[in-house]
C-alpha cells in the first residue's frame, strides 16, 4: 500500500487541540450564562407595596371594571349551603345552582330570566296546590321563565348578577393584614387577611391587574374561585319551544 504523503495526513494534535479548544469555550460560555446573565425577577403590579386594606380596595375595584369572571365553589348562608359554577357579565350570567342535594341551570340575559332543571327537582320543589294537574313531566329539562313579579325572582337572579353577587361576596371581617404569597393556577399570589384569617381571606392577583382569584369567606361560610376575568361569554336565548311561561300560573293560579 502506498503510504500518503505528510501533507495530507491529518494532524490530530491539532484536531484535538481545536476541539477541546472549542469545548472549554462553551463551557466558559455555559458559566458565564448561569453565573452572569441571570434574569431578572419579572415585576409585580405593585400591590405586595401597599398596605393590607388598600389590596383589598385594588382587588374589589379590579373585580368591579372587569367585563366577566367565571365564579366558581360554595357560598354557605342562613339559608342552606350552595354550590355555584356560574359565568357572569355585564349582561346577565349563565351556570348551575345546587342546594340539598338538588342542581338546576339558571340563564339570565339582560331582564329575562330562566331555571332550568329535572323532573325531580320540581318534584322536591311541590307543586301548588290551586293547580290541578301535575305539570313536572311537562318542566322537565324546560326553560322556564320566571317573572319579575315571582318572589323568587329577585334570589335567582342574584346568582347572574355580576356586580350583586361580588359585592356580597368579597367582604372582609376584621383588622386587614398580609399573609404570605402563593400561587393559583400558576398565577402568582398575595394574601388579604381579616381577624387572623377567622374574617375571611382574598388571594389577589400579583401579576398584572390585581383580580382576586380565591375568597375563603369568613366564619367557614365557603370558598371560592374566581378566574376567566374579562374573558367574553356566551349568552343564547332559548329556541320557542325550549320554554314554558310557568311562572304566571304560580303567581295567579286563577288566571
Amino acid at each position: 500500500m502506498t503510504e500518503k504523503s505528510p501533507a495530507l495526513r491529518p494532524n490530530w494534535r491539532r484536531a484535538l487541540g481545536s476541539a477541546a479548544s472549542a469545548g472549554a469555550l462553551v463551557v466558559a460560555l455555559t458559566a458565564l450564562t448561569a453565573c452572569g446573565a441571570d434574569e431578572p425577577e419579572p415585576e409585580t403590579n405593585g400591590v405586595d407595596e401597599l398596605p393590607a386594606a388598600e389590596i383589598e380596595e385594588r382587588a374589589r375595584a379590579a373585580a368591579a371594571e372587569a367585563s366577566s369572571v367565571r365564579l366558581s365553589g360554595t357560598v354557605i348562608t342562613e339559608a342552606g349551603t350552595f354550590r355555584l359554577d356560574v359565568r357572569l357579565g355585564d349582561e346577565g350570567g349563565v351556570g348551575e345552582v345546587s342546594t340539598e342535594g338538588t342542581t338546576f341551570e339558571l340563564l339570565r340575559i339582560g331582564e329575562d330570566l330562566y331555571i332550568k332543571a329535572d323532573q325531580a327537582f320540581w318534584e322536591s320543589e311541590g307543586i301548588p296546590d290551586e293547580l290541578e294537574t301535575d305539570p313536572t313531566e311537562k318542566l322537565d329539562s324546560k326553560y322556564v321563565r320566571v317573572v319579575p313579579d315571582d318572589p323568587a325572582y329577585e334570589q335567582l337572579s342574584g346568582f347572574t348578577d355580576k356586580n350583586t353577587l361580588l359585592d356580597g361576596l368579597l367582604t372582609l371581617d376584621g383588622e386587614r393584614a398580609i399573609g404570605e404569597e402563593g400561587e393559583i393556577d400558576g398565577s402568582p399570589t398575595i394574601r388579604v387577611e381579616a381577624g387572623g384569617g377567622a374574617g375571611g381571606v382574598i388571594e389577589v392577583a400579583l401579576m398584572g391587574t390585581p383580580y382576586p382569584l380565591r375568597l375563603e369567606r369568613g366564619g367557614a361560610a365557603g370558598q371560592l374561585t374566581l378566574d376567566d376575568w374579562g374573558e367574553e361569554f356566551s349568552l343564547n336565548e332559548p329556541k320557542e319551544d325550549e320554554i314554558v311561561d310557568y311562572g304566571d300560573a304560580l303567581i295567579n293560579p286563577d288566571e
